[in-house]
């Protein structure tokens, strides 16, 4: 995904227990019967240990007040898995517009762990829990289940007494309207103001929103799944999803290979698809399917050079799906079919390196999976690394500079503006919402990091490791730990004259950039330097200045360099030049609105409050809502964020009413 802050952008709270039942006092309650097929699969050898995972969060809160964070233990889930591991997800639901819920039944196949036989722990966060049923095969059984104290960052934990043997789970349930993974459009939040629409957002610890289950990225699983929608919408997955599927009401799919919970996806709406290549393709509503189609048509172009560099592609089909602008950021990776925002289409594909980012996960995140949010990096940092290589294989050395040296600005931004321990690679997030914490450090500072590596090993030698790291390690999840200890097998064995343990421990574990560390920098920006200051000089005019050719990286690398001040005079005489109020390229016009909220440019106010009101992204509205508080515009900040947050993704109301209201 990409981060939530000023870069590419990142995932979704507080909810009661539905249930009044002690999780120590198990109650019964009614129950009926929906058995599926029993689909197992074999462990693979890349899970961790039950040893080196903790069984309740009562441990992991003791632990964490005592020591360091343990490797291979997910601060962020209730789920006993050194007990039970899910293998398989079953789900069947209906999307319930009206009432917008959704309702239905998950069926977990779950292999037991260890010799013991204690209840089988879940996480949830505001479901209704309706009926639970436990087994061996299709002979499923009312049990007894109690949901426990609500943790307002967690949600609430399940618990559910299995019978001895028992291999299987049937959960009745359903959403609450509320859902933090969940948002509901209104037909006239579309583009096309006909239809409604839905769209979830699992990332990081919000799939337990919308299915009961083992929210850790350590979980990987199968899944097959019946979505039952209004007869005149589409239904589509992060899962096989067929062009050639008829609108009908009831939608079939299957993820064969395994994949962690934040990866489950749903979208419903007035869709169509148009295909971009032999293996990709974009659905999105028919307003905007074209544009979408010719924006991203070097889609196939990007799989395949990743394929040759990196390893070949292991899930089938490519596919992206165009979200309303409510979207909160500006993609997310779900397998087979990215979930994009619109503001990238900008219709010369000056935006596309998201389309790279997302397509990159498929290797680095999807297949090769964070086993924590601790170990974010891991899937951001390798993506941000991919993505900067894709674009070059694609569009050449000078946007791959461009877009390098961006990602060290923005690095520098966030490093300026974080304390010290949000600057590790390895970041402690124990007793933390994990939305609150992604910034660029996971992004940049690992994409930089293994910028070094390259550097120092040779980029040939260093594409190879990478092709082998994810051919060992695909469909498995990691931790740092696990990636340090393979470097120790493989680069460091291979050049000990060139790299050491304690450059890479300094890298990951201690604040800020090494001393020595590489610098991206791209001619095209450095010689925007001297213009920009003659400008500021007075010894030109901004009609004076050539920008005949310009990309949007000259044009975001020259408005973000500008001071914090300018006066009326400079400011009228950039929008009158240049037509920045009126920029089509969202990139450029948040550049520009975060000058004029600074140095209160009255003619951009009404381009700033359509801005904030007809696009959801975060890595916009953060900065601007932050922007407008410092500088002394809360109450109008306020105004704006009421009339626009029926809108808003509940993580973009939860996220920004904290910069605006200080709750």
């Amino acid at each position: 995904m990409l981060p939530q802050l000023f870069n590419p952008g990142l995932g979704r709270l507080i909810g009661a227990g539905l249930l009044a039942c002690s999780i120590v006092t198990l109650g019964a309650c009614s129950q009926s019967e929906d058995p599926a097929g029993q689909k197992q699969l074999e462990e693979r050898s890349g899970e961790q240990s039950p040893e080196q995972l903790s069984g309740t969060t009562a441990e992991k809160s003791s632990k964490a007040e005592k020591a360091a964070p343990e490797s291979g233990v997910d601060y962020h889930s209730f789920a006993n898995t050194n007990d039970y591991r899910v293998k398989h997800l079953d789900l069947d639901l209906t999307a319930d517009f009206d009432n917008k819920i959704l309702k239905g039944t998950a069926i977990l196949d779950i292999k037991r762990v260890g010799e013991k036989n204690p209840p089988l722990i879940l996480d949830t966060r505001e479901l209704d829990i309706k009926a639970v049923r436990a087994g061996l095969g299709d002979d499923l059984k009312p049990v007894k289940f109690s949901l426990g104290e609500t943790d307002p960052n967690l949600g609430t934990p399940l618990e559910i007494e299995l019978p001895k043997g028992a291999n299987k789970v049937a959960i009745d349930y359903q959403t609450s309207p509320g859902a933090s993974g969940v948002q509901w459009l209104e037909p006239e939040q579309t583009a096309g103001k006909k239809h409604p629409f839905l769209f979830t957002q699992a990332q990081a610890i919000h799939a337990r929103s919308f299915i009961p289950l083992q929210d850790s990225p350590q979980v990987r699983m199968t899944y097959a799944a019946t979505i039952r929608t209004p007869d005149d919408l589409l239904a589509v997955m992060s899962a096989n999803n067929d062009p050639e599927t008829e609108k009908d009401g009831v939608y079939e799919f299957e993820m064969p290979q395994p994949i962690p919970s934040y990866l489950i996806a749903i979208g419903i709406g007035n869709l169509e698809f148009k295909p971009m290549g032999e293996r990709t393709g974009v659905y999105a509503e028919p307003e905007l399917l074209d544009a979408a189609a010719a924006e991203f048509e070097d889609t196939e172009d990007m799989l395949e050079v990743t394929e040759e560099n990196y390893g070949p592609y292991r899930w089938d089909r490519y596919d992206l799906l165009i979200l309303p602008p409510s979207f909160p950021f500006g993609g997310m990776e779900n397998p087979r079919l990215s979930f994009i925002t619109p503001t990238v289409i900008a219709g010369d594909k000056s935006l596309v390196a998201l389309i790279a980012h997302e397509l990159a996960h498929s290797w680095s995140g999807n297949l090769v999976t964070n086993s924590s949010w601790r170990d974010l990096w891991l899937n951001e940092g390798f993506t941000t690394y991919l993505t900067n290589r894709i674009m070059q294989f694609v569009y050449g050395d000078e946007r791959y500079k461009m877009e390098m040296a961006l990602g060290y600005d923005d690095l520098q931004a966030d490093l300026a503006d974080r304390p010290d321990k949000d600057e590790i690679l390895a970041i402690d997030m124990r007793g933390r919402d994990p939305d609150e914490v992604f910034s660029n450090i996971p992004y940049e500072k690992g994409s930089l990091f293994l910028y070094e590596l390259e550097q120092k090993v040779g980029r040939e030698n260093f594409d190879q490791f990478l092709m082998d790291y994810f051919n060992k390690f695909a469909f498995q999840s990691v931790n740092t730990e696990d990636f340090v200890n393979y470097l120790d097998d493989t680069l460091l064995k291979q050049y000990p004259d060139k790299l050491s343990k304690e450059r890479i421990n300094e890298w990951i574990f201690e604040p800020g950039i090494p001393e020595g560390a590489p610098h991206p920098q791209s001619d095209a920006f450095t010689k925007l330097d001297p213009i920009r200051e003659q400008w500021l000089n007075g010894e030109i005019e901004a009609g004076d200045i050539d920008t005949e050719g310009w990309t949007f990286h000259q044009w975001k690398y020259f408005l973000d360099g500008m001071p914090e001040k300018l006066s009326d005079d400079q400011l009228q005489e950039l929008d009158e030049t240049f037509s920045l109020t009126d920029s089509k390229n969202n990139e450029i016009a948040f550049s520009w609105l975060m000058i004029a909220v600074r140095n209160d440019y009255e003619p951009a106010n009404a381009r700033l409050e359509d801005f904030l009101t007809s696009i959801g992204r975060n890595k916009f509205l953060r900065p601007l809502y932050g922007n407008m508080v410092e500088s002394g515009k809360q109450e109008e900040a306020k105004r704006i964020f009421e009339k626009a947050k029926s809108g808003y993704h509940p993580l973009t109301v939860k996220v920004n009413s904290k910069i605006i209201y200080g709750d």
